[in-house]
């Protein structure tokens, strides 16, 4: 599976922000905390090469908090500046603010205004944050991706200026695991993946790292082997039998991926540190 989807809105968001990258003193790239890895763009790094940059992983709540502890001592080694939050938790989020005045502590005392964009692929949370931080409705929030389409300018007064931008995605993700794991999050419109072969993959990796966690979830006493007898499960406990008892395994795996990217099924991570090695 690989996935090409790049629509005219996130080409357009680019290039403005190529445009006035050089007028930007700090870039936060907030990523998901259950992918750290995959939620990454490499694209971002040619805009924030030599200038202050955090790394946030952020839905840290719906993360398996062991391995975020170990993406953060990954981050550290790497001398990347990282923290986790939950978007949605002033006090979590507010960890930014001190971070970004840390950064350059000069401008406060000089009142000038610190510039700060926020960057990330869809549906990773940069709307909540931007609108936790203003203590107000910014921009526009939701489970699926590419709500946000143009850039904006939040001034929170208090010495720092957001700059929210949509999520821009990879131009073409040719890394098989890398695609399952982004549809997973919803970081992807639907319209370009395929349900079944993404809920067949997550249910294989959970079936290894997480199956205590599958059989309280859909009540399943005895794990079967495989995928497939996994959403056949499902597919009972949640009734989506067709005429003739037959398994409507489609819907079971639209199921069970809706409650994985609303956080039912949480505390679970799909990558840890050890990929990279």
């Amino acid at each position: 599976m690989s996935i090409q989807w790049f629509p005219g809105h996130m080409y357009k968001a680019t290039k403005k922000i190529e445009e006035i990258v050089k007028q930007i003193d700090i870039f936060i790239e907030i990523l998901d905390a259950r992918i750290p890895f995959s939620s990454q763009n490499p694209i971002f790094p040619k805009w924030y090469t030599n200038k202050h940059h955090l790394t946030v992983l952020n839905k840290s709540d719906l993360a398996d908090p062991k391995l975020t502890k170990l993406w953060m001592q990954y981050f550290q080694k790497k001398e990347i500046k990282a923290i986790s939050t939950i978007a949605s938790n002033l006090q979590s989020v507010c960890k930014i603010k001190k971070i970004c005045r840390k950064f350059i502590p000069s401008n406060h005392k000089i009142k000038k205004n610190i510039k700060v964009m926020i960057i990330g692929i869809p549906n990773v949370g940069k709307s909540t944050i931007i609108n936790t931080l203003a203590s107000r409705t910014i921009s526009v929030t939701g489970n699926q991706p590419a709500i946000t389409r143009s850039q904006q300018c939040v001034n929170l007064k208090n010495g720092i200026v957001l700059y929210d931008t949509p999520g821009i995605f990879l131009t073409k993700i040719e890394d098989r695991s890398v695609a399952f794991r982004l549809a997973a999050i919803g970081a992807v419109k639907n319209i370009a993946i395929e349900y079944d072969e993404v809920a067949i993959d997550i249910i294989s990796y959970l079936l290894k790292y997480y199956p205590e966690k599958i059989k309280k979830r859909y009540k399943i006493k005895k794990l079967p082997e495989s995928s497939i007898e996994i959403i056949n499960a499902i597919g009972i406990n949640r009734g989506t039998l067709k005429p003739g008892a037959y398994i409507d395994n489609y819907k079971a795996c639209e199921i069970f991926l809706n409650e994985f990217r609303n956080g039912i099924l949480k505390e679970i991570t799909l990558e840890s540190p050890e990929i990279l090695l």
